[in-house]
């Protein structure tokens, strides 16, 4: 009797063992924050801010929003990749109206997105705190086209990792937050005499078995005038997650 419980607490223990040692071999992926599955959505709330009345009145417009995986094909570079369409209307009661397509890739250790031509590396592996790594690598923000010199050098950060968050009633067990950019440039618009200022903020969470969850983006220039009134150039957008399948 004594030998038999011998072997099966021998037995437990290395069963215990491996168990644990299968864990640490098995980290969680960009993959488990990001799923590209056909036909999975994300609904969300979006405002979209713009500057109009040549540039001097900042407006917000609401949408509902709906990024839905569509299909899968091969990318330029012979990659599995998904295409993402958005769709977006003015209320529930309202129809979906295609928006826009997004380009996802998972190429293992990152989750690359393209988005208006542009490539951003929007999570890499590991996803582990402080982690940092160039998401606009793949731009060309030395071209001639100066309407993106200002996604240079952009440093995205986990700024936090695994933790729970409750979103519009959605309960979210576990998620991480990327901090992209948080930088202002110039003096504030509001003060008379200002000639220049410059502000780029961009975050974005995830949620783990979901996908972006929130994103929070802003981008402005703004030009002063000595005699008068300056204006403002740029857009910004706020995602909340509302519900997802």
């Amino acid at each position: 009797m004594m030998k038999f419980s011998l072997a099966l607490l021998v037995s437990i223990l290395f069963f215990t063992s491996c168990k644990k040692e299968n864990e640490i071999l098995s980290p969680i992926t960009v993959n488990d924050y990001y799923p590209l599955e056909i036909g999975k959505y994300i609904n969300y709330n979006l405002d979209s801010t713009l500057f109009v009345t040549f540039g001097t009145v900042r407006k917000v417009i609401s949408y509902l929003a709906q990024d839905r995986v569509s299909d899968s094909i091969t990318d330029n570079l012979g990659r599995k990749s998904f295409r993402i369409n958005r769709y977006i209307r003015n209320d529930a009661s309202m129809p979906w109206v295609y928006n826009t397509t997004f380009l996802a890739t998972n190429t293992g250790g990152t989750i690359e997105l393209v988005e208006n031509n542009l490539r951003f590396v929007k999570l890499a592996f590991p996803l582990s705190q402080d982690f940092t790594w160039k998401g606009n690598t793949f731009i060309n923000t030395t071209s001639l086209e100066p309407d993106i010199r200002y996604l240079d050098n952009w440093d995205y950060t986990y700024d936090s990792v695994n933790v729970p968050l409750m979103l519009n009633g959605v309960n979210i067990d576990s998620t991480l937050k990327v901090m992209e950019r948080d930088d202002f440039t110039g003096q504030d618009p509001g003060i008379p005499g200002t000639l220049y200022a410059e502000k780029n903020y961009s975050v974005e969470k995830y949620g783990k078995g979901i996908g972006l969850i929130y994103r929070d983006f802003i981008h402005w220039v703004y030009q002063g005038k000595e005699n008068g009134n300056g204006y403002y150039e740029g857009y910004g957008v706020t995602m909340t997650i509302t519900g997802h399948n």
